[in-house]
């Protein structure tokens, strides 16, 4: 788990395990000798092998796969940086629980269990331009929510958020991480106008010039201009990579959670998935300095882990193939001309 030190955090993010390389190689055997074309089926193949390689065997499988919701509020809402009021949050966690939202009926569909949890709602983080968002106690607090919310005997993990003001934090997170203009992170959200997204950029830059002198290691941005939902998914994708468990990420501000530490240590994201390219366009530039290829591009800005709950279906097609198709020799077809 995320130890209650910083320094311990770091350690964590320095010394991250490999896929195991002879399952990968096992796998690959396997894919050579199914009833088809080599390479034909793409992406599905690259998938699969990506799968055999983080849970080291030659068959990977999707049985234990959990659905992480992840909740916040910010104090960053105080400037009117989302079209909806920060009360909405727990109202949504609510709708969570009561299965009534499209992440419910997605999780369901991809047979994923879902846990939604809640991380102090009734005290949003400070408004991180005036001061950090949260202090150091309380980023560690949130990180370890995130790392116990992942267990040794899952397959995969798929990672959602709701938090209204998230998408400012993802984008400072973002521009604080990967630099660039700020304008290149911010966009509408849950659905800003034009003079929405202008003034949610000039908070974004309110905030990196009030930090700018602050450090940039990834545990000093994520308190400075994060949250505790997002803190909480950057702990869940370390915790998943120490247990070598896959991580499905969805949109820009499950991305975004990764940010800071991918900056520092590019291969954190090694086990992780891109569910999606959602439509903010911050992050398709995020996936570019990610490195990561979407599964799917189908225009979706919902959140909530939803983009990453429909590529589940796209990774157990690809596990399907993989584990279900006849060899040539099983099936008695000629293998080559």
């Amino acid at each position: 788990m995320i130890s209650s030190t910083r320094s311990r955090f770091e350690a964590a993010l320095s010394a991250l395990p490999s896929p195991d390389a002879c399952a990968i190689a096992a796998a690959r055997a396997r894919q050579a000798q199914l009833t088809k074309p080599p390479g034909s089926l793409a992406r599905l193949e690259e998938i699969a092998l990506f799968f055999a390689g983080w849970q080291g065997v030659e068959r990977p499988m999707l049985e234990r796969g959990r659905a992480l919701i992840f909740a916040g509020n910010h104090g960053v809402a105080v400037h009117g940086v989302s079209a909806f009021p920060p009360e909405v949050t727990a109202q949504m966690v609510a709708n969570f629980a009561a299965g009534g939202a499209a992440i419910n009926a997605l999780a369901t569909l991809a047979d994923l269990e879902i846990r939604v949890l809640p991380i102090e709602l009734d005290r949003p983080t400070a408004d991180f331009t005036r001061a950090p968002a949260t202090t150091e106690a309380e980023c560690l607090a949130a990180l370890s929510i995130g790392a116990e919310a992942v267990e040794p005997g899952l397959h995969a993990i798929i990672l959602g958020e709701m938090g209204i003001g998230n998408s400012t934090a993802a984008a400072a997170l973002a521009a604080r991480s990967f630099g660039g203009a700020v304008s290149d992170w911010v966009g509408p959200g849950t659905g800003l106008d034009r003079d929405g997204v202008e003034r949610k950029t000039q908070v974004v830059a309110d905030a990196l010039a009030f930090h700018a002198d602050a450090p940039h290691s990834p545990f000093d941005t994520l308190c400075r201009v994060g949250g505790r939902e997002i803190a909480a998914m950057a702990g869940a994708v370390l915790r998943a990579r120490q247990l070598g468990i896959p991580v499905i990420l969805d949109g820009f501000i499950s991305c975004a959670a990764v940010a800071p530490l991918a900056a520092a240590t590019p291969a954190i994201v090694d086990h992780c998935l891109a569910g999606h390219c959602s439509a903010e366009p911050g992050h398709g530039l995020l996936l570019e300095k990610l490195g990561l290829e979407p599964l799917l591009r189908l225009g979706m800005r919902l959140g909530e882990g939803s983009g990453a709950a429909v590529a589940t279906l796209i990774v157990r097609a690809a596990l399907a193939t993989h584990a279900q198709m006849a060899t040539f020799a099983e099936a008695g077809v000629s293998s080559r001309a």
